[in-house]
């Protein structure tokens, strides 16, 4: 594997442009270096971004102006004159991540380095939109006061959800009416009229993906199929460093991944009927149990193994075939496996899906390694904060879900 970010494998990534009218791109490039190497002093900025010393000079003192940047203690001991590295300012600006899920609501505040500052988290047994949107607006409030006078500096929302809110609405019983809402509810638009930020959407999983390329596992691998664990399965896909968004925004479905074969005029059953959480879910509330337990650590307990080892059997079975299937389409590095589900089953899903996939034959597949992600449980809110964020800092404006940078 290369050890090298990912971004810094695309040049023009890492190399500015002294023509006249690049300011804001030469910015970025800046900005993008530091935040890829470290902290750096000028010299190294413009051998780095292949920028003149000038340039970098004026860059360097227009970010540190806007407390983009902050100066580090000289470095001393080097021949010349002693050297002071330029590092991000982590208070230099902040972003919102606001994720809807099936089950919960998260509002999370990020800061110039995509690291959480405040979160408020919010729970339901199903999104209803009377319930959802109130919610919203009650977080987005709470972050608010709790950024104080630092809210001045954060530059925008992303909103995550899934694409179809309202599909598989049957699966939530008595629910079905309220979820029903979701298809003529545009929730991009009821978001933006509760605040004055900018707000970007993402599909969740895709978020998800994001904040894993960004802050986990893609620093070291650049193409990977993602898979996020929650109330249903989801994921997405990295290639050469690049989020595969596709034309519509729903490459990496693997949700909808039929799985098998079905009996003669009966279709196969997909990943999402078998390895979402949602299952386990239903087996704990049959027993008298509390449905939500399949998000927290104690789900690991020996006390529930009669409920997960069933569920993990069956999911990990489905999950392999997933990743077969990905294998023989995809030239991938890994197969990257996180969720919302409690850290000990995500690490047991992990390891049964590695189990199955012994049982697969190897010929003309390059298997890849399956690994567990880095992020966690808040991938998507925290993918969603970094959307404004590379809106307004990264290089190119569709790092995130360009298709093709050729």
């Amino acid at each position: 594997m290369n050890a090298a970010p990912v971004f810094a494998r695309d040049p023009r990534l890492m190399r500015g442009s002294n023509h006249n009218g690049m300011r804001q791109f030469n910015e970025r490039i800046v900005l993008q270096a530091i935040r890829l190497q470290g902290a750096m002093a000028k010299a190294d900025l413009a051998r780095l971004t292949q920028l003149s010393t000038q340039t970098v000079s004026i860059i360097v003192d227009r970010l540190l102006d806007d407390g983009l940047l902050l100066k580090q203690e000289r470095v001393r001991g080097r021949i010349g004159q002693p050297s002071v590295p330029l590092a991000l300012n982590p208070s230099g600006a902040f972003s919102i991540g606001l994720q809807v899920g099936r089950r919960s609501l998260e509002v999370l505040a990020s800061d110039f380095l995509g690291q959480p500052r405040h979160r408020q988290q919010f729970h339901y047994p199903y999104p209803d939109p009377g319930v959802v949107l109130p919610a919203i607006a009650q977080g987005l409030g709470a972050l608010r006061d709790a950024l104080g006078a630092d809210w001045a500096r954060t530059v925008g929302i992303g909103l995550t959800a899934p694409l179809s809110m309202h599909k598989w609405a049957g699966l939530f019983g008595d629910a079905a009416p309220a979820l029903a809402r979701w298809e003529a509810l545009d929730l991009t638009a009821e978001v933006q009229a509760l605040t004055d930020l900018p707000v970007e959407f993402a599909k969740d999983t895709t978020a998800a993906c994001m904040a894993e390329m960004l802050q986990g596992r893609g620093r070291q691998i650049g193409s990977f199929l993602y898979v996020f664990v929650g109330t249903f399965v989801g994921g997405g896909l990295v290639l050469a460093g690049h989020i595969m968004a596709g034309p519509r925004g729903n490459a990496g479905a693997i949700g909808s991944m039929p799985i098998g074969l079905g009996a003669p005029g009966t279709p196969p059953p997909q990943l999402l009927q078998l390895a979402s959480g949602w299952q386990l879910e239903q087996a704990l509330e049959l027993a008298g149990l509390d449905p939500l337990l399949v998000h927290r650590a104690a789900i690991g307990d020996a006390a529930y193994a009669a409920y997960t080892g069933p569920w993990l059997e069956q999911a990990s079975r489905a999950l392999a075939m997933a990743v077969v299937g990905a294998a023989a389409l995809l030239d991938l590095d890994a197969v990257v496996i996180d969720g919302s589900l409690g850290s000990p089953l995500i690490d047991a899903l992990l390891q049964a899906t590695r189990d199955q996939l012994q049982h697969y034959r190897p010929e003309g597949l390059n298997a890849p390694a399956v690994l567990r992600g880095e992020v966690g449980a808040h991938a998507r809110a925290l993918g969603g904060s970094l959307l404004p964020l590379h809106t307004q800092f990264f290089p190119l404006k569709d790092t995130f879900l360009k298709r093709d940078l050729a």
